[in-house]
């Protein structure tokens, strides 16, 4: 009974911490800021947040020089990608950006088998291929938002190249440990550019509102979700945690429409790439666990 009532409590707490995920979307479009000033705030924001964190919790965040390191300049990738997901929606809508973030799954299936040297399962391939057909209707539909297109689908292959870097990370130190030096990574490699091309500028000034909005962002949406979202993770399966982490761009996309209706108004050929796009993504993971419990019960002698 505490089993179930434990598990309920933390899938609640999942959905919460991916529609807080969702709203990042709708904060990037509010705030007035240029795309590589509004991550430099966030990043700046969030690590200090979660320093202000572990001081509370007295967690040993000491790490190896060579470890740093990896960190530090897988940074440079966090960073990138958020730039590229917030450019994506000033260029074109959050919806936009949302649905070729989902494209996640199709390089994450090509990229980390190459890079781990393993083969490319067949699910994975017609799981890309459905992706690629969604992204070309949506291409074919919504020409006007080109370059937005091509900056959330950078985003995606970024987000996919750190997570692979990350997932063996992950397996011999905390994950908000390994959030916390990449973010002060991110944060670095922004500054470095900004110095180079001048951005340390009057443009960097924020206005009330903008100010508000980026310490939501900073705080909330990355910081406390992040946390949120690892600690579900020792009681519910890898399965549930990927199903529903699959619902950001639903629930970002709901609140983009609730939030900038007419703005978010997109053609009959946008929502049927969208619904490919997302189908492949949901359906991979149910498919995958459905013939992974076929395979384990031919394996097993009966009588």
């Amino acid at each position: 009974m505490l089993k179930a009532h434990s598990v309920s409590r933390n899938l609640l707490v999942l959905h919460a911490t991916v529609f807080v995920w969702g709203f990042t979307g709708i904060l990037g479009q509010l705030i007035s800021i240029s795309a590589v000033h509004l991550v430099w705030y966030r990043v700046l924001i969030a690590f200090t947040t979660l320093f202000i964190y572990f001081k509370a919790t007295k967690t040993d965040i000491k790490v190896t020089r060579e470890t740093f390191l990896k960190l530090f300049f897988t940074g440079a990738l966090v960073g990138g990608h958020w730039i590229l997901f917030f450019q994506s929606i000033k260029l074109s809508t959050v919806s936009v950006a949302l649905v070729c973030l989902s494209s996640i799954t199709l390089f994450t299936a090509t990229l980390e088998p190459i890079l781990k040297k393993q083969k490319i399962s067949k699910l994975e391939i017609c799981t890309g291929m459905a992706i690629i057909c969604g992204i070309y209707l949506i291409f074919k539909f919504e020409s006007r938002y080109t370059a937005g297109i091509i900056c959330g689908l950078t985003c995606a292959l970024f987000a996919s190249l750190f997570s692979i870097i990350n997932s063996k990370q992950v397996k011999n130190r905390p994950a908000p440990i390994i959030s916390f030096y990449e973010l002060i990574g991110a944060w670095v490699w922004i500054s470095i550019y900004l110095a180079a091309t001048s951005g340390f500028d009057s443009s960097m000034s924020l206005n009330t509102s903008d100010l508000l909005y980026l310490l939501l962002l900073g705080t909330v949406c990355t910081s406390v979700a992040y946390v949120a979202g690892v600690s579900v993770m020792k009681e519910l399966s890898a399965y549930q945690v990927a199903l529903i982490t699959n619902l950001e761009p639903v629930y970002g996309i709901i609140l983009a429409y609730i939030f900038f209706a007419k703005q978010e108004q997109m053609t009959p050929g946008f929502y049927l790439g969208a619904c490919v796009v997302l189908a492949a993504v949901f359906l991979s993971p149910y498919i995958r666990t459905h013939f992974e419990k076929r395979r384990l019960r031919k394996q097993i002698p009966l009588g």
